[in-house]
């Protein structure tokens, strides 16, 4: 039988770690040369780091980039490497090295530039034009046909893998930097099954893994044989070393029932380059098949399980890789900080999370006790700073000047204030990073205060609905066994306790009303008439939208956060602060 063996390397990289990129990159070239693999894999610019935004208008980073790859060229022995990097000709490319005995045999330069959501493509690279395909010797007298290209090239039905396939190639190798969102690992899995069946060619999708500022990158690399039969699942937000034992005969075999690639043929499309990798220098040695447990599928995480490891992985690459030891949360003894806390545990372990509780006239005694057996349960270290005199303090410096006015928001605010201002100046003493604990229901409607619980270096649950904060509690209570988040924090009505009996409700529609207009104005760009049919009334649904349009100069000032859903604040939705353009 004719086998290929790959190996997938996916690998957590840093942005303009270049050095370290590299080291990981060679790391795993050894280890695949153990295994005897005939191709190692590697991440859609593995060596630079995804996206590396503007250091591409570097030339000096270009450069460095490209010195690295030739440190990891004199590491590739017999086998096939593939790696993700910049490519610089009379433009930069977003590229893959085709690498074999210490060569550059060939590169590949990216077609499909994505230019829509976080993506910016065009704004860095020129496209590719070619679509080649590699042969490659496996064993004594057989040889093996690939084609190589990247992320966006294989979600064309007629893009660059289609011409690969109907060139000989048995295998296209599609090497990824696809950040995650709700519902996009199933939704791979379908266009990369139909790309393999209707090319009858076995498809090997390798996707990074990792957090990069607001995008995490989920793995869950795959395999589809020639019939778009799902051979390999891979680990979802964990790094792996996958091997796989591909069958080529199965491929051949496929094709002779397959009229359909020969009425394409008749078409008369120019065919592929081919590129003929040299003999080994070393005869490759017969191998004995995959133990089971090398090669499996997986189970698809369910929904809570999968935003909240995303969660988890961006905080601890953001915290981590920008250099920050510990995290500093202010714990009101509601929902969303008991969430935020929960997640820096798990991320960062609980040494290096603080709380801190700071009450006020208004402050429950409920929510004190909820903090206590948060705090508690968690394990962290905690401290109580009251903000009552500080806040006399304020009314006090401000009495004559609001002579004349009622207390309103502004009092409220100000609350608020005194808390940022205490987190930033633990953050300045301790060198801890403020974790704000915003959900993206708040911070599309401006139930926020700016330079006061916005206040922060990182919102981990930013992009996260108020409705899924409450999913996701009971989730994490529910893998624990026991109430880690305090049973009372989930069941009682939100409150931002900035004032006497005050409750969300009393600014808001219920959240489980709000959250679908939020889907549909945002993600969805509903019209308004669309939008009247989810639940709230006329005035409700028109006061809901100007809050959205009113906030975007707040959205503007907050710090980043993990995007979980299909459309994000910030590089993934940007609308104009000064904007007079009404939907109703």
């Amino acid at each position: 039988m004719k086998t290929l063996r790959i190996a997938l390397a996916q690998i957590n990289t840093t942005v303009g770690d270049i050095g370290g990129n590299a080291r990981k990159i060679i790391s795993y070239i050894k280890e695949a040369e153990a295994h005897n693999v005939d191709v190692v894999v590697f991440p859609e610019l593995s060596v630079t780091g995804y996206p590396p935004e503007d250091l591409l208008l570097k030339p000096q980073f270009i450069e460095d980039n490209l010195s690295a790859l030739k440190e990891i060229m004199e590491e590739v022995g017999d086998l096939v490497a593939i790696v993700g990097f910049v490519d610089r000709d009379a433009d930069i490319y977003n590229a893959a090295a085709v690498i074999h005995n210490r060569t550059l045999v060939d590169v590949y330069h990216k077609v499909f530039l994505p230019n829509y959501g976080v993506f910016d493509e065009v704004r860095y690279f020129q496209a590719g034009r070619r679509a080649p395909v590699y042969r490659i010797p496996v064993s004594k007298d057989k040889e093996a046909v690939i084609g190589v290209n990247i992320c966006e090239d294989i979600w064309f039905p007629d893009g660059p893998h289609r011409q690969q396939a109907l060139s000989g190639a048995e295998v296209v190798i599609n090497i990824n930097a696809s950040p995650y969102h709700i519902g996009k690992p199933l939704f791979r899995e379908r266009m990369l099954s139909t790309r393999a069946s209707d090319s009858s060619v076995i498809v090997v999708y390798l996707n990074m893994v990792g957090g990069q500022d607001e995008l995490v990158f989920d793995g869950c690399s795959l395999i589809f044989d020639e019939k778009g039969e799902l051979l390999y699942r891979g680990k979802q937000f964990e790094e792996e070393f996958i091997i796989a034992d591909l069958n080529l005969d199965a491929v051949f075999m496929r094709r002779l029932h397959d009229p359909r690639r020969r009425q394409e043929a008749l078409r008369g499309e120019t065919a592929s380059e081919e590129v003929v990798i040299q003999e080994r220098k070393t005869q490759k040695k017969d191998i004995k098949p995959l133990s089971s447990d090398r090669a499996k599928i997986r189970e698809l995480m369910g929904q809570e399980e999968e935003v909240y490891s995303a969660l988890v992985l961006g905080t601890r690459d953001y915290v981590k890789k920008n250099g920050f030891d510990s995290v500093v949360i202010g714990l009101s003894g509601g929902i969303d900080s008991s969430l935020v806390a929960t997640v820096a545990v798990d991320a960062l372990g609980k040494e290096k999370v603080k709380g801190v509780f700071m009450p006020s006239p208004y402050t429950s005694v409920e929510s004190r006790e909820d903090v206590e057996a948060l705090v508690s349960n968690l394990g962290i270290r905690s401290f109580t700073i009251p903000i009552n005199g500080i806040f006399e303090s304020y009314l006090q410096s401000l009495r004559d000047v609001f002579r004349d006015r009622e207390a309103d928001v502004t009092e409220e605010n100000i609350q608020a204030r005194i808390r940022g201002n205490l987190l930033m100046a633990l953050s300045n003493k301790f060198g801890w990073l403020v974790l704000t604990t915003g959900n993206k229901s708040e911070m599309s409607v401006g139930y926020a205060t700016l330079y006061g619980d916005m206040a922060g270096g990182f919102a981990v649950i930013k992009d996260v609905p108020k409705t899924m904060v409450y999913r996701l509690a009971k989730w994490r209570n529910g893998v624990a066994k026991r109430p880690i988040i305090p049973e009372r924090v989930i069941w009682k009505e939100p409150s931002a306790e900035l004032k006497p009996d005050q409750k969300d409700t009393d600014t808001l529609p219920p959240y489980e009303i709000l959250d679908p207009i939020l889907k549909a104005y945002i993600e969805e760009d509903r019209s308004f008439h669309e939008i009247l049919g989810l639940g709230c009334e006329l005035e409700c649904t028109q006061k809901v939208i100007r809050m959205i349009d009113r906030s975007e100069y707040k959205r503007r000032q907050a710090p980043p956060g993990i995007k979980i859903t299909e459309r994000a604040f910030g590089r993934d939705r940007r609308f104009p602060i000064t904007n007079r353009y009404q939907s109703f």
